[in-house]
């Protein structure tokens, strides 16, 4: 039960303990216009009160009928950020609270109450609570900002605004709303906006909304309760309760159903949510991230996006452009990638004419399709050198234009000698230091003619 609405107290209070009429006289001598007060009866009944406010202090009797009170101490700090606790113990139990103020218990209190005493115990806590939330908020915002690692690939000037507009919004709770073709790396920049956030050591919970089965999407985004639906056998959390402090990235945003968006703009102007079958609220505190491929504008106008929910999420926008317009990156992309899919050192390098069929080629797939003909090609490589023979098909027959059609006819003595040198290599099984004395030349220069020659 809960005395008045927490939004109007500056203290949200939990009361547990497992004595009715201890639960009234706290609930009535407590409750102020500073304070807020709730109570439970039991563990359970806490441990569903914390899913569905965010409290200040919780005043925990030690002794409850289903539940230790030390144990359920630790489970409170683990769901709540600062909260400060304040046990209620008998005589028979102090040494036992005066124990659990060593592994974060506040202070405790013995029964029969001094109110007034009571009183100064939660003022207290609720100051020293409020002391180390800012204090743990200011070091994690400095902390990620000195360690977090920059996953934004490419310094072209659209990819610096990116990273401009990265750094001005992630220490915010704005929802932000990151738009741009399927394959430019959306999931990317929701990747570094939750780690340069307050909110980096908490859980990022990502969903593209295009996998989510329709009759199911309710269910998997709220969660449910036992029995709310044939087959619910257990109740279930949803994304929302697992993103709970962190943030939620909603990816292809623009998929779901006009009916599912009404909900999701509730969630995000309220913060309250109900799991399917649950006649309770519950309270969520979720920084919101979307992405799409689509125009929601020209979606809104068709009347498939809900107009408000457009506007809730639009707050701040980050656009990235596809790939075909930054060709420029493509090499310092390529480096990336073929540092990471390499096995072997160095990593995989790039003839001369694949870098040129590569800059050539338009990228539809964005840095996605990029990333696999790099996969691709340190499969396929020879000699630890990815060439023409190693790009799949489409790359050639939409950049053949561009190559001299006498050139088969006519091979230029580059390719005469790579072709020769390639036999001899093949003789060898590959030897290079062989190879290289076979042809009369050093193993650096051999290695340059293969990476400055074509297959």
């Amino acid at each position: 039960m809960q005395k008045m609405n927490k939004h109007s107290c500056p203290i949200n209070i939990l009361v547990v303990d497992d004595e009715k009429s201890i639960r009234r006289l706290l609930e009535k001598e407590l409750a102020s216009a500073r304070r807020c007060i709730t109570t439970a009866g039991n563990g359970r009944e806490a441990l569903i009160a914390i899913r569905k406010n965010v409290f200040d202090v919780i005043v925990l009797d030690i002794s409850l009928p289903d539940a230790n009170g030390i144990e359920l101490m630790s489970r409170f700090h683990e769901e709540i950020l600062g909260v400060q606790i304040i046990l209620i113990t008998g005589y028979g139990d102090v040494d036992d609270a005066v124990e659990a103020m060593k592994t974060g218990a506040c202070d405790y209190i013995t029964k029969p109450f001094d109110l007034g005493r009571l009183e100064q115990v939660i003022e207290k806590a609720y100051q020293i609570g409020s002391l180390h939330k800012k204090k743990f908020l200011k070091q994690q915002g400095l902390h990620k900002k000195k360690i977090f690692p920059d996953q934004i690939v490419g310094h072209s000037a659209a990819m610096e605004e990116v990273r401009f507009l990265i750094g001005k919004v992630a220490p915010t709770s704005v929802p932000v709303l990151v738009t741009g073709e399927s394959g430019t790396g959306k999931n990317v920049v929701a990747r570094q906006l939750h780690g340069l956030s307050l909110r980096g050591e908490y859980p990022l919970i990502t969903k593209n909304c295009a996998t989510l089965q329709e009759e199911l999407i309710r269910s998997e985004l709220f969660g449910y309760c036992k029995g709310a639906f044939t087959g619910a056998e257990d109740s279930r959390d949803g994304l929302l309760d697992l993103a709970d402090k962190g943030t939620l990235f909603l990816d292809e945003i623009g998929e779901l159903s006009v009916g599912v968006q009404a909900s999701l703009l509730r969630v995000m102007e309220n913060q309250t949510f109900r799991p399917v079958g649950d006649k309770h609220e519950r309270k969520v505190d979720i920084r919101f991230v979307f992405a799409t491929n689509r125009d929601l504008k020209e979606e809104v106008a068709k009347g498939r996006f809900s107009e408000a929910l457009f506007h809730r999420l639009n707050v701040f926008a980050i656009k990235i452009l596809p790939l075909r317009k930054r060709k420029e990156e493509i090499p310092v992309l390529m480096e990336y990638f073929l540092g990471q899919i390499s096995t072997g050192s160095p990593p995989c390098m790039v003839s001369k004419n694949a870098m040129k069929r590569l800059m050539a080629y338009d990228w539809p797939g964005n840095v996605r399709e990029l990333y696999n003909v790099m996969e691709r090609g340190v499969i396929l490589a020879d000699n630890n050198i990815i060439t023409e023979r190693c790009l799949p098909l489409e790359l050639l027959e939409t950049t053949e234009g561009t190559e001299d059609k006498n050139s088969t006819l006519f091979p230029t003595l580059e390719e005469l000698d790579k072709n020769y040198i390639m036999k001899v290599l093949d003789h060898v099984d590959g030897n290079r230091s062989k190879a290289a004395e076979i042809l009369g030349i050093s193993r650096k220069t051999l290695y340059r003619k293969l990476l400055n020659s074509e297959e």
